[in-house]
């Protein structure tokens, strides 16, 4: 062997042996694009190390005796590469070894990696693993239902990731939930520029195999790369993560984009240990950063960065000082103060991305920078809402209802899943009627009747296909019971025999409202972040975006949510993948009206008063200046003439579409009620932003609504409507009149229907008063009643804006010591230590300032340090900077309530004598705003002015804007953007309007001040939430991670190691 150093002899060089495959090094002309050759050449640069490269030749086909011998061996499997032979050689020759050979055969199985990394306590994902012997084997312990599977009783609900044994297969596939659409997206090794395909009609999975099931991991739609070299230095890499849209992004030079990030150090403890469990030095690993933890889900041995000089320049320092101490440790391996390599080195170029943005809003001023961006939206145009109620006495529908509540005579039981649904239709379609009677004595009346309804059920449930819970519901409530002997004869039982069917439906997203969404994502993309030009898509790679989205239950909204993100940062493809990677549910924040609803009564009591009387009093505090200050403002004078009349234009519409749906349905009858319906497959129709052309020229309705649902749909409206026996008006029907209206004239245009324009012209006359007097008759009301709603989105959005001014104050002083510090010494140890300083500054600090507010679980400590660029490696001017993006979907309601917190917060006894948030003329044009229609939003963007002390209230600076969101009439064809409605049957998005008068100023301390009152209070968020089966290895406190992290030899010798 070479002797390692020559026994004080410090010109004998120390041979490095490079025994792999050569497609592995690349040397040359090439050598940008091979990190080891950059690596290679760098060590050769010392003047310490011959480098032998082996050599395929001599590698496949001669004996590893006649092998070239060396002092230490880089060796690492790749495909074809002979791993016995090379361990057979390092037994022989016992050469220093960088990576060690026999474990390396772990990597090749999954299931082996797994269980190494578990044995080293390294967090993993909640797994399970199903072994076959032969393809297609049956497995006892294996059970497959439509939202989940289940192995040896452990179950892992859909969306959950299916992963090959064969560490060398990269099929590796997501099922999603039949909630979100169902289908199943599958990964794989880029080919080109994708790295993974949907498919939506793929729901069972695969049984050729061995698999490991894995919880999916919610991560923001970002992957994070770990690579090591040696176990004190790691450097990670963030890339857009192939679950997205499997469209890889790429610089100009056509390499994938990948930015530097800095890891926790709960993180870097990770990286030292996944280094020592396999015995290999250099090595890449993937980890998930997901709700505040980290879990590692792949391990792939020798890996190395491309395309970054800076960690070039590390790693061969640190395989330097390996080497040396291995086989010379007499050497001092103290690095040059000039690296040797460092004389010509080339500029490495800016990065444009190919996927260019648009458009930048005026600059606020050199000092100022954007720092928050909070949105709150509505969902876009949907289908109108419906609901049948019928009793059932029918054998079969209360067998149905015992089998889904665990035969509990008097629970009622919800049917959502497609199995449920599938059920119910089966046993409809043999209880509608094959024909229809004549009409004959009361109670023939009634069986008609309930025969419709039962038809319409029949017909909803086989609408669209693919059932999806995410747009159907079925409540069965037992209303009567009987008491009947037990079928084993021992006494008695008690059984339903009425219960009350409710099934709700409607109200999908249309592809109008899923092409509004992604435009809307698109114009946010190109406006609302000032100076970064592509910038979002920028900053959102790189980590600086710090983005969230969440989304009420409501299908429309989620989906709604799911096309925003598509547009905003410009990704392709299905919704379903990009609403479980991107979309989180919180309907305690954005759904229901529980705790308002006995003001909402009231409101609509009085409102029915002020209608039904032609009475309109006046409130005390209303003056001309002020009109919105009145009892009932908005509504129409001759509000009660304007109701007969609206009546009346119902049953005009009413009784065409009724002949519309009697042609429909004799076509119906005469087919068997057992043939099938060709499936209008909703999945499919959810990937959709066009109409469907071949409908319209059949003289169809739009979407996937027949007239038979159409008519049942109008028909409930006229009866709901007024009650022709009590003479009695429901003015709560107003809004649901106006919005089919509203849906049939952008949807239904084409089918003539005589009457529909005016009837329009009255219910929106109506509407525009009715509607937003139900969230309060006047603005004390308005404020009481939003207040109820939005108190826990209102706490939130208080949250949202103290954790930014926290970080963002962090940030500041961490600057200011940094310039004095580069002032005083310009040392590289300085440089080296400002990742480190920066996460352990930024842990501190939040530490204290979360500690006095507990905060919900999407903004803990550990979640709002981690996305940071690491400065030392990013091309990017400002790395420091860091942008908070929040954006609520909701519905009406929400939107609603926030607005009159926002504009009448000042009327509260607590806070008399304050200005409104909103100025005068923006109050006018709020009173003006007849509806915040489909895509209304809310923006308070938060603006940081550097020039201003730290402490001076001026240094926060909120902005408020709105949108009245597609508020154009369907009527009103004479604008230039509506013109090609009729085609698209989709409306324009107004654009924002102010709030607050221009050039004024609304401080973050004055907006906390009058929202405070009305949000739910920090301490009464739920505390993060920390995953099963890890709580041990997390609950490491603050201490034990500072501990660790001052044990770790790169906080000593910076100058030696790279981090």
């Amino acid at each position: 062997m070479g002797g390692g150093g020559g026994e004080g002899k410090v010109y004998k060089k120390i041979t490095v042996g490079v025994c792999v495959m050569e497609k592995k090094v690349k040397c040359g002309s090439e050598v940008f694009s091979a990190p080891m050759g950059q690596i290679l050449d760098r060590l050769k640069a010392f003047g310490e190390f011959e480098i032998l490269h082996f050599g395929d030749k001599v590698i496949l086909e001669e004996p590893i005796e006649s092998w070239p011998t060396c002092d230490c061996l880089i060796a690492f499997h790749s495909s074809g590469y002979p791993l016995e032979k090379a361990e057979a050689y390092a037994a022989l020759r016992k050469p220093f070894l960088v990576n060690e050979l026999e474990p390396q055969h772990l990597l090749h199985d999954r299931r082996k990696v797994y269980e190494r990394l578990e044995m080293y306590g390294i967090p993993v994902p909640r797994y399970a693993l199903v072994n076959r012997e032969v393809p297609y084997q049956e497995l006892d312990y294996f059970i497959e239902e439509e939202d989940y599977v289940e192995v040896h009783g452990n179950r892992f609900w859909k969306p959950f990731v299916e992963k090959p044994v064969d560490g060398d297969n990269h099929s590796i596939m997501i099922y999603y939930p039949s909630s979100a659409g169902g289908g199943m997206k599958e990964l794989f090794r880029k080919v080109g520029n994708r790295s993974s395909e949907f498919h939506p009609e793929v729901r069972k999975v695969r049984r050729e195999g061995s698999y490991i099931y894995e919880e999916f991991m919610p991560t923001g739609g970002t992957d994070v790369k770990v690579y090591t070299v040696g176990p004190e230095y790691a450097h990670a890499e963030a890339r857009k993560s192939p679950v997205v849209d499997g469209v890889v992004m790429r610089n100009p030079d056509g390499k994938e984009v990948r930015y530097p990030v800095l890891l926790t150090p709960n993180e870097k403890q990770m990286a030292r240990e996944v280094c020592i469990a396999f015995r290999q030095a250099v090595c890449g690993f993937d980890l998930l950063r997901s709700e505040g933890r980290s879990y590692v889900c792949d391990v792939n041995g020798w890996s190395f960065v491309k395309n970054s000089y800076k960690y070039y320049d590390d790693a061969a320092c640190v395989l330097r000082k390996m080497f040396l101490d291995a086989k010379a440790p007499h050497l001092s391996s103290v690095i040059p103060p000039i690296l040797p390599w460092k004389v010509n080195e080339p500029v490495q170029p800016s990065e444009g991305l190919t996927r260019q943005g648009s458009g930048i809003i005026g600059t606020f001023g050199q000092s100022e920078e954007l720092r928050c961006v909070i949105v709150i939206i509505r969902h876009g145009d949907r289908t109108p809402k419906q609901k049948v109620k019928l009793k059932v006495t029918e054998e079969k529908l209360l067998n149905l209802m015992l089998k889904y509540n665990g035969g509990r005579p008097r629970s009622e039981t919800k049917l959502k899943s497609a199995v449920q649904l599938q059920d119910l239709l089966d046993a409809t379609r043999m209880l509608v009627p094959r024909s229809r009677p004549g009409r004959g004595s009361d109670s023939e009346a009634e069986d008609l009747e309930h025969a419709e309804k039962l038809r319409q059920v029949k017909a909803v449930l086989e609408e669209g296909g693919h059932f999806s819970g995410i747009y159907r519901k079925v409540q069965l409530k037992p209303l009567k019971w009987v008491k009947v002997p037990k079928s084993n004869g021992e006494g008695e039982e008690e059984r339903p025999v009425e219960a009350l069917m409710v099934l709700k439906y409607g109200g999908v997203l249309t592809h109008a409202g899923r092409k509004q969404a992604e435009e809307l994502g698109r114009y946010f993309r190109n406006n609302m972040y000032p100076g970064e030009g592509t910038g979002l898509l920028r900053l959102h790679s790189t980590y600086r975006h710090d983005l969230k989205i969440y989304s009420s239950d409501e299908g429309r909204v989620q989906m709604s949510a799911a096309a925003f993100a598509k547009g905003l940062l410009d990704l392709e493809g299905q919704l379903t993948p990009i609403l479980v990677s991107l979309v989180s549910k919180d309907s305690s924040m954005l759904d229901g009206l529980d705790n308002a609803s006995s003001e909402m009564e009231e409101a609509k009591a009085r409102l029915n008063e002020i209608i039904t009387s032609g009475a309109r009093t006046s409130h005390s505090s209303g003056t001309s200046d002020c009109p919105w200050m009145t009892d009932g403002a908005g509504l129409p004078p001759n509000a009660s003439e304007l109701l007969s009349k609206l009546v009346t234009l119902t049953k005009k519409v009413t009784q065409q579409v009724r002949l519309l749906a009697k042609d429909e349905d004799e076509i119906l009858t005469e087919i068997s009620p057992y043939d099938v319906i060709p499936p209008y497959d909703q999945a499919k129709a959810l990937g959709k932003t066009n109409i469907d052309i071949d409908r319209i020229a059949a003289g169809l309705p739009c979407g996937s609504e027949g007239f038979l649902l159409m008519y049942a749909r109008w028909r409930k409206l006229e009866r709901d409507l007024y009650n022709e026996r009590k003479e009695r008006f429901d003015i709560t029907q107003i809004p649901d009149v106006y919005d089919s209206c509203k849906y049939d004239l952008l949807h239904n245009a084409h089918l003539n229907l005589e009457g529909l324009d005016e009837l329009f012209k009255v219910a929106q006359l109506l509407a525009d008063g009715v509607i937003p007097n139900e969230y309060g008759i006047n603005p004390k009301q308005k404020l009481k009643i939003g207040s109820k709603i939005a108190r826990r989105l209102l706490g939130k959005i208080l949250i949202d804006l103290r954790n930014t001014r926290e970080e963002a104050l962090d940030v500041a002083e961490l600057k200011t010591s940094q310039d004095k510090c580069s002032k005083s010494t310009k040392t590289e140890k300085d440089d080296k230590d400002f990742p480190s300083k920066l996460s352990n500054k930024t842990d501190d600090t939040r530490r204290s300032s979360t500690s006095e507010m507990s905060i919900d679980q999407d903004d803990d400590d550990d979640k709002e340090t981690q996305y940071r660029l690491d400065p030392k490696y990013a091309n990017v001017k400002t790395p420091e900077r860091h942008v908070r993006t929040r954006l609520y979907f909701t519905s009406e309601s929400h939107i609603h309530s926030l607005m009159n917190v926002l504009r009448y917060c000042n009327l509260d006894e607590s806070l008399q004598g304050e200005d409104s948030l909103v100025c005068h003329t923006g109050l006018e044009r709020l009173h003006n705003t007849k509806e915040l229609d489909y895509m209304s939003y809310i923006v308070i963007r938060m603006f940081e002015n550097t020039e201003v002390a730290l402490e001076d209230p001026r240094r926060f600076r909120i902005e408020l804007t709105f949108s009245r969101g597609a508020d154009l009439s369907p009527l009103e064809m004479n604008d230039s953007k509506a013109a090609s409605l009729p085609q698209e049957h989709t409306l324009p998005i107004m654009g924002p309007e102010r709030l607050q008068e221009v050039g004024s100023y609304l401080s973050l301390d004055k907006m906390e001040k009058m929202i405070r009152p009305f949000a739910m209070p920090a301490e009464d968020f739920p505390p993060p939430s920390t995953p099963a089966g890890f709580s041990g290895y997390f609950s490491k406190s603050a201490s034990v991670l500072e501990r660790l992290v001052n044990l770790w030899p790169f906080h000593k010798n910076a100058h030696t190691n790279g981090k």
